[in-house]
């Protein structure tokens, strides 16, 4: 079977959260986190590395140890070394860290003295009264727990979108090499590009209908088949991610992609319209009494509603259907739209390659620009940059820009938000910047307020160029913080400064709401992919979903610009 980077940055994080339970070396657990960051991230199956036996080790964060692991999980699927940490310790336990307000430590603790190592029985101690009974707990946090699990029960699993892109893009091309498949879609939220996704829905039109049905329950990722007939099964994959594929008509093909697609909410308002004019929409076709009179495309859907046709990432029911009523829809940003990216790591700091090395990167993948934004000198555990050595760093920029071809490299830095709104570089330095990248890395739980005013205070900087990240999430792991997006949005207006749309997967921040507010505030977005290693350029794709979602066109991204029409745009925020 097919081991995917996803498979083994499961595995990899599956043990560091067992060595941190243990209490280990903490640089020990730190290594198998970012090796599986590194994994997510990555464009090039390690599978494929291996088969071809290539150097694991020149992968950014790859010893020689976790080379070895890499080469067996994808030889055998498993790891001997997790395998005995899991017979120290009940692999069920990591399950613990999942919820709110339970890290290490406190997991730690209810292992050794409650003996909990189930989210049941950590339910069960928290209903009897065990737990405020340990030191460092008391009541209030036991209550607390107990709410945190059963809203955890609750929630659905689901799959970040890069993610599901690792299981959802090889079946599809497993299928479209089954004789007779003709069109092969995938539909659902994975086309709208959801931040995550619960399922992933594959519409086939086909000759042979039953060999599309066996060979796709015949599939090697394949844990259980939950329906199988002529036209539709289910499917649960070894991964958990649950797989629907039905067989369509040709005729009613373009019927069923606009159903299997569009929002629940979406989909009703069309249906609606459709009601108005006496006809049925289904994932059949559009009908006028018993006859279809459109459904081969979705074109001919939506037209039959007096509708042009919307893109995907917009059928949320927020605004594209008056939107097309009034052909006002935007003509959304594209990947290749993209002419630079203004945020990337070295190895200066907690990147993995060389300024060289990530510029070829850079330029390999059609990009002109690239800035160079290393952490400051606050963010210690990234080994930040002090004044010394940003300087140090610029002149060897402008010594590279002098070898370099077809791309330059900006003089940038990412520093840090302090808690007081001040920047954590002195202005001498900053105003030798081509740009600065403000960010938030501490402090995430100030009053809405407080962290509000904390972000003005930053941007009125005078060499306050673009806010990272702007919310600060990590998708299923810490929410945004509370901040006024509207206030902090028009600011930036005022300032001539600019929003990033952070592209890496675990984060797709700008949300698109906020992509849409700044949008309608004539305030340009930066999607900047937030590269630590030259594989991460490849994530500039889902800030793409992530700002079509934002209905942003090629005009409302600052790095679609070239950079002679990027630098005085980027020279207006020195004030």
């Amino acid at each position: 079977m097919p081991v995917h980077n996803a498979d083994i940055a499961t595995l990899f994080e599956e043990i560091a959260d067992l060595l941190e339970i243990e209490n280990a070396n903490p640089f020990r657990v730190r290594a198998y986190r970012n090796a599986a960051r590194q994994l997510q991230g990555m464009g090039v199956p390690a599978a494929d590395m291996v088969a071809k036996g290539e150097d694991l080790t020149e992968l950014p964060g790859i010893g020689d140890d976790l080379a070895a692991k890499i080469q067996e999980i994808v030889e055998t699927g498993k790891c001997r070394f997790l395998e005995k940490l899991r017979k120290q310790t009940p692999p069920t336990i990591t399950e613990l860290l999942k919820i709110p307000g339970l890290g290490p430590k406190r997991v730690r603790a209810l292992y050794h003295e409650l003996d909990v190592h189930t989210l049941e029985q950590l339910a069960r101690a928290a209903r009897d009264g065990r737990i405020r009974e340990l030191p460092g707990f008391g009541a209030k946090t036991e209550q607390t727990i107990l709410e945190a699990v059963s809203a955890h029960a609750e929630k659905q699993t689901r799959f970040k979108l890069a993610v599901a892109a690792q299981y959802a893009e090889p079946l599809k091309k497993y299928l479209e090499k089954i004789l007779g498949a003709r069109q092969v879609v995938l539909a659902g939220s994975y086309r709208r590009c959801k931040e995550t996704v619960g399922d992933i829905d594959i519409l086939i039109t086909t000759t042979d209908p039953e060999k599309i049905m066996n060979r796709f329950v015949a599939y090697d990722e394949v844990k259980d088949v939950l329906a199988k007939g002529s036209t539709r099964a289910t499917v649960i994959l070894k991964s958990r991610l649950q797989v629907d594929v039905r067989v369509v008509e040709q005729d009613c093909f373009g019927a069923a992609l606009q159903y299997f697609t569009g929002s629940k909410a979406h989909n009703i308002e069309i249906r609606r319209l459709a009601q108005e004019r006496k006809l049925k929409i289904s994932e059949y076709g559009v009908f006028k009494g018993d006859k279809r009179i459109a459904g081969d495309t979705e074109e001919s859907v939506y037209r039959s509603v007096g509708l042009p046709w919307i893109p995907p990432e917009l059928r949320e029911n927020h605004g594209e259907i008056e939107a097309a009523r009034a052909g006002k829809l935007p003509t959304l940003v594209k990947l290749a739209d993209l002419k630079g990216d203004l945020h990337a790591h070295t190895k200066a700091t907690d990147g993995h390659h060389s300024l060289r090395e990530m510029a070829e990167a850079a330029r390999s993948r059609g990009l002109e620009y690239l800035a160079i934004t290393e952490h400051s000198r606050r963010l210690a555990v990234a080994h930040g940059l002090d004044p010394q050595r940003l300087r140090k760093q610029m002149n060897e920029i402008d010594k590279l820009n002098g070898q370099l071809k077809d791309i330059t490299l900006l003089k940038g830095i990412e520093v840090d938000i302090l808690e007081d709104g001040a920047l954590d570089l002195p202005d001498d330095v900053l105003s030798e910047c081509d740009l600065v990248v403000g960010a938030v890395h501490s402090q995430f739980h100030l009053s809405r307020a407080k962290q509000t005013e904390r972000i003005l205070r930053a941007m009125d900087h005078p060499h306050f160029t673009i806010l990272a990240h702007p919310t600060g999430r990590l998708l299923d792991t810490r929410e945004p913080y509370d901040v006024d997006m509207l206030k902090v949005i028009r600011r930036a207006r005022e300032r001539g400064c600019f929003l990033e749309l952070n592209a890496h997967p675990e984060r797709l921040d700008l949300l698109d709401i906020y992509c849409q507010m700044a949008r309608d505030e004539d305030v340009l977005v930066a999607i900047s992919s937030d590269a630590h290693s030259a594989q991460d350029f490849d994530n500039l794709v889902y800030g793409v979903g992530q700002a079509r979602r934002g209905w942003l066109e090629k005009k409302d991204v600052l790095n679609t610009r070239p950079l002679k029409l990027l630098k005085p745009l980027l020279k207006r925020t020195m004030i």
